[in-house]
Order: structure tokens, then C-alpha cells, then sequence
């Protein structure tokens, strides 16, 4: 990326950011930027940081050595620049610019440098776990789940090598949050979502907020907003953006699995991830009954004992697994 193309984008994402705060800004102007956010990742990060840039030039602005600055950058007279929220920022003069400078050079010299911090986490079979990392983000490991995090200076990055896993992003407008699963990034914006990843397939799910789905850190985006899921395959393409269930996207952090007229076989595939003894079907007809209903996923036997009661299943346990057949006759 050349050089002028960064100013051109750092430009466009200081236009969005004036746009975005003026009171004569339109729902037209607002979708309009959500799709610009959704073009591209590097997009999102140009907004970040402007919205960075600006909030500490409005924390700096009280500093006597950079009104001095700005002063002598005016040729000793005060520069017009607010500090106020609503300050256009297409009509920054030469001194402004000067004061903008000295803030980035500040910022660099107060930020902390050091070398990355990188963490393994992991869950065993049956088991959930939460996290609070340094930032605050809180992450809800479900049954069998790896991630691995690293955290340096510009960004934080969370690897998720197997599972699924909930994150609650912490605020740090200095460093942007990437979950990283396979072909497919997630950048957040300030959200709640979930991943789960299968092999080298994905699924995002958003419960509030706004994230940016990607191939890759700087691949195509697809924008989600909240209560809507997309799936990523091992190639990066996506899968038409559907709605997400939030009653069952909420319900598996509180240990519940939650069907809606969904298939037995589906049902089982999601309870034996909490248990070493997995259910089978003996009779492969059994796998397109319809099941609905809240399960524990610590209750294995709650569940059997339902599917004995309701649908008239056999179960039958073996050194293998617990093979549930058909109702005899």
C-alpha cells in the first residue's frame, strides 16, 4: 500500500468521524458509513484511529507546551482549534495539524512499549471456564476449547484453535480486537459475539454491537449486526448472513442447550461435546426426529431419561457409548 493511499484512507475516516458527529447527520450518512466499514478492515482501522486521535487531542488540548507549540506553529498567534466533539475536522488549518502531530508524538511517548504477552487457555471435556484478560474482555471458554492470545502495543488478537468461546471486548480504543479462527477474522467494534469453530469451519454469531467478518486480516468484510450469524468455510467464503436465535446463543454460557424443532441427531452432536461417554443412534431413521426443549449439558441422564419418556427411545449402555434405539414393535 503506498503511502498516499494511508493519507487518502486516514483522510476519509477523519471526514466519516466529523460526518458521523455533526447534528445534521443523516440515517442515510450513517448506513453509507457502515457499508464503508464493511468494504474493508483496513477501513475499520483508519476509524479507530482517528476516533483515537481525536479523543486525545481533546485530553491534551489543556497542555501549556502544546498550546505553545500550536502558538508558534501560528506564527505567535492563538490558533482557532476546539476541543469540543463537534470540531469539523476538514477545516484544520496548518496549526491544528502542528498540535495533531505533537499529540501522535505524546501518545508514543506515554504508551507503554514492551514485548508481546502471549497466554494458552484451554477447557477440558465437560467443562466451561471464564477469563477476564488485561484489557477487561471477558471470554467464556465453552466444553473443549483452545485459544491462544496475544497481546502487544497495537493489537489484541485471540487465536481460536478449537470450540467456541464468548466475548465480551473490553475498551481500548488504542489497540483494535481480532479474533482470529481459520480463514475468517472477526474485528469488533465494541460488541458481544460468540465464535465456534468446527475443523476449519466457522460461525460467527453477534448478540450487540457491530463486528466486521473477514477473509483474513485484510480480505473481504461482511458486516453483522446484532441478532444475525454468517459462517465462514476453510476457503473463506461465506454463507448467506441469517438470523441467530439469541435464546440459544445465551444459552449455552448458562450450561443449556436450547432446540427449537431442531433434528436428534443435531441434539446429540451438541451434548456429547460435554461428556466422554457420547449418545449414539443404533437406528441411523432416529437421526431426523424433531426434538425441542432446554437441556442441561451436565444432565446426560435427564436427557436420556426425556427421550425415553417422550419419544419412547431404548437406551441401551455400552463400553462405546450409550446407542439409543427405536421403540420396539
Amino acid at each position: 500500500m503506498s503511502i498516499g493511499h494511508i493519507t487518502r484512507l486516514d483522510d476519509l475516516a477523519a471526514d466519516w468521524l466529523a460526518r458521523l458527529e455533526s447534528p445534521e447527520c443523516t440515517a442515510a450518512e450513517r448506513e453509507a458509513f457502515e457499508d464503508w466499514l464493511a468494504a474493508s478492515p483496513r477501513h475499520v482501522e483508519a476509524y479507530l484511529e482517528a476516533e483515537r486521535l481525536h479523543a486525545l487531542a481533546a485530553m491534551l488540548a489543556g497542555d501549556g507546551m502544546l498550546r505553545a507549540a500550536a502558538r508558534e506553529a501560528h506564527g505567535g498567534r492563538r490558533p482557532a482549534v476546539s476541543a469540543r466533539r463537534r470540531s469539523r475536522w476538514p477545516g484544520w488549518t496548518a496549526a491544528a495539524a502542528a498540535v495533531l502531530v505533537l499529540a501522535i508524538g505524546a501518545a508514543t511517548w506515554l504508551r507503554p512499549t514492551g514485548p508481546a504477552t502471549v497466554t494458552g487457555y484451554a477447557t477440558a471435556v465437560g467443562e466451561q471456564r471464564e477469563i477476564v484478560l488485561e484489557d477487561g474482555t471477558r471470554m467464556l471458554l465453552d466444553t473443549d476449547t483452545r485459544v491462544t492470545t496475544r497481546y502487544d502495543d497495537d493489537l489484541r488478537v485471540v487465536e481460536l484453535i478449537s470450540g467456541r468461546a464468548r466475548f465480551e471486548v473490553g475498551p481500548d480504543p488504542d489497540r483494535p480486537f481480532l479474533v482470529r479462527a481459520a480463514a475468517g477474522t472477526v474485528r469488533d467494534i465494541g460488541t458481544t459475539f460468540q465464535v465456534s469453530r468446527r475443523g476449519d469451519e466457522i460461525n460467527v454469531g453477534l448478540i450487540e454491537g457491530i463486528v466486521l467478518v473477514s477473509h483474513g486480516d485484510d480480505g473481504p468484510g461482511r458486516r453483522l449486526a446484532p441478532g444475525e450469524q454468517v459462517q465462514v468455510d476453510p476457503r473463506g467464503r461465506f454463507t448467506p448472513t441469517r438470523a441467530l436465535d439469541l435464546e440459544v446463543a445465551k444459552g449455552w454460557p448458562r450450561g443449556e442447550l436450547v432446540f427449537r424443532k431442531r433434528r436428534l441427531d443435531d441434539l446429540l452432536v451438541e451434548m456429547n461435546r460435554y461428556s466422554e461417554l457420547p449418545l449414539r443412534l443404533a437406528d441411523p431413521e432416529l437421526a431426523g426426529i424433531t426434538v425441542s426443549g432446554v437441556f442441561r449439558v451436565d444432565e446426560q441422564a435427564a436427557l436420556i431419561d426425556a427421550l425415553e419418556q417422550g419419544w419412547g427411545l431404548r437406551a441401551e449402555a455400552r463400553a462405546d457409548g450409550i446407542f439409543l434405539r427405536a421403540p420396539r414393535g
